[in-house]
């Protein structure tokens, strides 16, 4: 069994069978392990774009599938590979060329993915809490539930309409509101996204 991690990924370190180089990193979701199994190169999910891409098929540089190892807690892979060229797209053999000297590297947050609900959350929890003067959530919270609930509605109508009337660029925008509105009535209402969070993975598979 494969552990995916809170995105639906798994880690894939992808190896030189023949060198036994470590060439690249990537990151896997079901949909590209069944693709790189079924077809014999490597597909992974792009974090940055948000979908499958097949390894190679720009440069040209293919990734050739030999050997497929799960370790032993389930939540990593390893590729070994007979790659048709070098693995980065800088041109180098592997991807793992920059050697690391500093004894105090310095570090850069990813600011991806949904991680921002939770923190979100957590600052609408504290919110609840405290009931700060001044704080929009914290009216919202002495509004009541039912006030909330009106906010979704009409944040959910907002998002629909600028969908269906092609306004893309008004869609993030609206959506957050909805997303933001939604997390404030889950506070409300005594539950957490982590309830979400289950029921989804519930339903995944249909």
């Amino acid at each position: 069994m494969i552990k995916l991690n809170e995105q639906g990924l798994a880690p894939a370190i992808v190896q030189d069978i023949t060198t036994k180089e470590v060439l690249m990193l990537g990151y896997v979701n079901p949909g590209s392990l069944k693709r790189t199994m079924e077809g014999g190169q490597l597909w992974f999910y792009s974090r940055r774009r948000e979908e499958l891409w097949h390894k190679g098929e720009v440069s040209g540089h293919y990734m050739n599938l030999k050997q497929a190892y799960i370790d032993c807690d389930g939540d990593t892979l390893l590729f070994q590979v007979e790659p048709e060229g070098p693995a980065c797209h800088t041109g180098n053999t592997t991807c793992f060329f920059t050697p690391l000297e500093e004894h105090e590297p310095e570090f850069q947050s990813s600011e991806q993915g949904s991680g921002i609900l939770e923190e979100l959350f957590a600052v609408i929890q504290e919110r609840k809490r405290d009931l700060p003067e001044g704080s929009y959530t914290a009216e919202l919270f002495k509004a009541g539930v039912g006030r909330v609930a009106q906010k979704v509605v009409e944040e959910a109508g907002e998002s629909a309409v600028a969908a269906a009337s092609g306004k893309t660029e008004e869609l993030p925008g609206e959506v957050a509101d909805l997303f933001y509105h939604a997390l404030v009535l889950l506070s409300a209402s005594g539950t957490t996204p982590e309830a979400v969070w289950q029921e989804l993975r519930r339903r995944r598979g249909g």
